[in-house]
């Protein structure tokens, strides 16, 4: 099998898992030879201080052949993009890889060097508005764990790198050998992009005792279920009042506000991954009607279910958006 040749752009203060986290997935994959570029060969400290040694200089490497290529992100980002050399460089080799991607904040890198011009990119979110704020000709959508706009792909912040490496991998030697690297890496569960950074399991707090972990664990086993705040006590094993008040408390938002909300990413996850109808989806999600679930979307996601299939589906299913 042929080599692809992956370059990944480091500098001092990017953050290391955006390197590697990314390059073990290649190198499981085994179909690939990864290279470490920063401003100069030799020795560059993460953010973290973890030292990494970069094989080569923008003088040093010349940006044909290279299949796909890596930016990291990190908080050294910003003034990595006043390296003259350095962002010559990835403008080069990024307009002739045949995939350009970012990790994280190294969407600042693309941006400044020209390659992300009228497309659709994502970053942290906790810097997606001053991606925004200062390229206005890039669209910045921070929601998606990771996006594919034609040959630029862009992923969320640390983690969500590896994400975006086992699309790629898929992408290019498809989804049993993505999974198998998913399962050598022990990762629990492979996200498709169309995953909210906001995600309930990302961000909601953790129960705190056994009954409120109880209720939770039944309603993300399925989201379809009854979930009234009667099936859900029984299955906590205290008063439904008592739960009402423990699960407000320990997870901030009440019982019907959270089981709302995973019904929505399952919805979410049922659109980007199959082909099968939105009645169909609604039903099983414990909305009932579609009716029911496009009012939901709506006020959720700002958007109809319809609306999200065609913004996502292709992009969890390797093609272009």
């Amino acid at each position: 099998m042929k080599q692809r040749r992956v370059v990944f752009v480091v500098f001092d203060g990017f953050q290391s898992l955006d390197l590697a986290g990314p390059y073990e997935v290649f190198h499981q994959a085994g179909a690939y030879t990864c290279e470490i570029l920063a401003p100069a060969p030799g020795l560059v400290r993460a953010s973290s201080g973890l030292p990494v040694h970069a094989g080569h200089g923008p003088a040093t490497l010349s940006a044909d052949g290279v299949d796909t290529l890596v930016v990291a992100g990190g908080p050294g980002v910003y003034e990595a993009r006043n390296d003259a050399a350095l962002l010559s460089w990835i403008t080069v080799a990024g307009s002739v890889a045949r995939r350009a991607t970012s990790v994280c904040t190294g969407a600042f890198l693309l941006a400044a060097a020209g390659l992300l011009d009228g497309r659709r990119v994502t970053t942290h979110w906790a810097r997606a508005e001053r991606l925004a704020a200062e390229h206005p000709e890039v669209t910045v959508d921070s929601d998606p764990i990771f996006v594919r706009d034609g040959r630029v792909w862009s992923s969320a912040g640390v983690t969500a790198g590896m994400d975006l490496a086992l699309a790629l991998v898929e992408d290019d030697l498809g989804r049993d050998v993505a999974h198998g690297v998913a399962r050598r890496l022990v990762l629990f569960l492979r996200r498709p992009g169309s995953q909210s950074q906001f995600s309930v399991g990302l961000w909601s707090r953790q129960p705190a005792s056994d009954p409120v972990r109880a209720a939770v664990s039944s309603i993300h086993a399925d989201p379809g279920a009854r979930h009234d705040i009667r099936d859900l006590a029984l299955r906590a094993g205290i008063s439904p009042r008592h739960l009402q008040r423990r699960f407000t408390a320990e997870l901030g938002v009440p019982p019907g506000s959270y089981v709302e909300r995973v019904r929505v990413e399952a919805a979410q996850r049922a659109l980007a991954e199959g082909d099968d109808p939105v009645e169909a989806i609604a039903r099983r999600c414990g909305f009932g009607t579609a009716e029911t679930l496009r009012r939901t979307f709506h006020r959720r996601v700002g958007i109809a279910p319809s609306d999200y299939r065609d913004r996502f589906h292709s992009t969890a299913m390797g093609g272009d958006l």
